[in-house]
């Protein structure tokens, strides 16, 4: 980090082996902002400028490409005020105020745990899982009973297909991580 940059006090890199706390890691994750800024840098080259970020996040919020100008004005100022500071002050990212530059840090990968587990938005995959397991449950029950649509297909055939959409699941989630996790070590 060059002499002008904010300088990075990580919760990693402190020398105590200390780590972000569960109340700290939720507190980034809550604003939109943030949470972008960590998607955006570890989904690409892992650095960015503050004003390409800022482009992105005000394409987002506005849902205009190109952003309106205010918007992104309005985007940056806080990015480089506020966010990126905070990100910086506890180690998920390295922040150059000078350079006006971002890179994603080590501690980044504490909280990449919780947005992997933790979606922004839809059903986390222990939700999904259990919906199917659900649903699969409930499909031989109503053919037991008796159920008229239910009751015309063979019991062994529905458990069958519903553990090969587990199997299926399971195995696009493993290689989702895996090739996130090969990514990341990549960098």
């Amino acid at each position: 980090m060059p002499a002008g940059g904010v300088e990075s006090r990580g919760a990693t890199d402190d020398g105590d082996g200390a780590t972000l706390g569960e109340a700290e890691i939720h507190d980034v994750l809550r604003n939109d902002r943030r949470r972008l800024v960590i998607e955006r840098l570890r989904d690409d080259s892992g650095e960015e400028s503050v004003a390409d970020l800022a482009e992105l996040i005000a394409s987002i919020e506005s849902g205009e490409s190109p952003p309106p100008r205010n918007v992104r004005q309005s985007v940056y100022v806080s990015l480089h005020q506020t966010h990126l500071p905070k990100l910086d002050e506890l180690g998920i990212v390295t922040y150059d105020d000078e350079e006006k530059r971002v890179a994603i840090a080590d501690g980044a990968d504490e909280v990449a745990v919780y947005m992997e587990v933790v979606p922004k938005y839809g059903i986390s995959w222990a939700e999904y899982y259990l919906g199917v397991g659900v649903l699969g449950l409930l499909s031989v029950l109503g053919q037991a009973v008796g159920v008229p649509t239910l009751a015309a297909l063979d019991p062994t055939l529905v458990a069958a297909a519903f553990l090969v959409l587990v199997v299926l699941s399971a195995a696009y989630q493993l290689l989702d991580q895996r090739s996130s996790l090969l990514h990341r070590l990549q960098e």
